[in-house]
């Protein structure tokens, strides 16, 4: 959300999907409450701000891509979307709860987020996120790091959008803004990437394209995919499905 990655929401709904059906799983978490303004940052397509709204709460959705919003305006009409930075924002009024599903991965700024989160939230509010923790998508950010380096000559490392912090981290940087930390788990959760042979090539296209693969031809980039799946293969391939080596972090903290 705050990273330079050019979205294809088509692609993300289609053979992303999984993305926000794990996340409801941390909808659970959030417990919305009838008549609670919640603010839904990194909202992508609009998929769990709906199902906010379902709960009963008034909700807002936001993202920086212009495209994810567009797509979510016509998803549901109904709920409001805005464009906004999750590094540099601000709401006409506080809300009761910030919530924030496989978004905050994208922005290495995690201190400039957390201290808009709090301006964001009524005294008493809450902040509840789920992103990469620690150790997430090692095999193939590792894979990528190794085609590109031997193959390519180019240092993925330099490249690298994502911000995947240890909990322990995490809490310490919501501690220092003042919030008390209520809730905080890092676990393991392989995720079977969809269209079977072709999931790995599905998530590097959507996710990693246009950061990793900038200015590559479609034709190098269908080469550099094959190269990495290859590579990863041993790893991530059961045979018959992809399952990325995704680890995340669950937090729940209070204004």
């Amino acid at each position: 959300m705050g990273s330079i990655h050019e979205w294809k929401p088509e692609l993300y709904d289609d053979k992303l999907g999984f993305v926000s059906q794990y996340g409801k799983g941390i909808l659970e978490i959030l417990n919305v409450q009838q008549g609670e303004r919640i603010l839904d940052l990194g909202c992508g397509t609009g998929d769990l701000s709906y199902e906010i709204s379902q709960l009963g709460a008034s909700v807002t959705g936001m993202d920086l891509s212009e495209e994810m919003m567009g797509r979510a305006r016509r998803k549901y009409p109904d709920i409001k979307f805005m464009s906004g930075n999750a590094e540099n924002f601000s709401l006409d009024e506080p809300v009761n709860a910030v919530f924030s599903n496989a978004a905050l991965h994208w922005i290495k700024n995690a201190e400039n987020v957390v201290s808009c989160v709090w301006n964001a939230l009524e005294e008493g509010g809450r902040f509840v996120a789920e992103f990469g923790g620690k150790g997430n998508i090692e095999m193939i950010v590792k894979s990528i790091t190794d085609v590109l380096a031997q193959d390519y000559g180019i240092d993925a490392n330099e490249l690298n959008p994502w911000y995947f912090p240890s909990i322990g981290v995490y809490s310490q940087l919501l501690e220092q803004q003042g919030f008390r930390v209520t809730y905080a788990v890092h676990f393991d959760r392989p995720t079977q990437l969809e269209d079977g042979e072709n999931g790995l090539a599905h998530w590097l296209n959507g996710l990693a394209a246009d950061v990793f693969f900038k200015g590559f031809t479609e034709s190098d980039k269908k080469s550099v995919f094959e190269k990495i799946a290859a590579t990863a293969r041993k790893s991530l391939f059961d045979g018959t499905t992809w399952n990325a080596d995704y680890k995340r972090i669950r937090v729940v903290a209070i204004k």
